[in-house]
């Protein structure tokens, strides 16, 4: 349960997308590319929490001091696999929400993000490099 604390605190911290007229929902090929081998700074009033896609499928989430002491929880760090079903950015961790898959769907403005998590949760991020 502390585990799912984290991630549950980063979504509701960020607070809830807005959805601007010129997004554009990624899917397929486009939000593959949009994420593999780039870093996705997930917006809270704190700090961002920078997530790491790496090419090959895996990912690193580094949580700031902060975030963790307020959520609970000892772990910082975590790691993870990716994968993109359809118009669907799916993510498990190892550790950070007791391991559970979960997919997003993302709509980008620029380097402006707000998602959606399939449980209902919204927030927004930003597109690094």
């Amino acid at each position: 349960m502390r585990k799912s604390m984290l991630v549950a605190t980063m979504a509701l911290l960020s607070g809830s997308a807005v959805a601007s007229e010129n997004a554009v929902l990624l899917t397929g090929k486009s939000l593959h590319d949009a994420v593999s081998g780039k870093t996705i700074y997930i917006q809270t009033p704190i700090a961002e929490i920078p997530i790491r896609y790496r090419p090959d499928g895996t990912m690193v989430g580094v949580s700031s001091a902060q975030l963790a002491a307020l959520a609970g929880e000892a772990v910082k760090t975590d790691t993870g696999r990716w994968w993109v079903r359809r118009a669907e950015l799916c993510q498990q961790w190892s550790k950070w929400s007791n391991g559970r898959a979960y997919c997003y769907k993302l709509r980008v403005t620029g380097k402006h993000v707000a998602w959606s998590r399939n449980d209902g949760d919204t927030g927004t991020a930003r597109l690094g490099n």
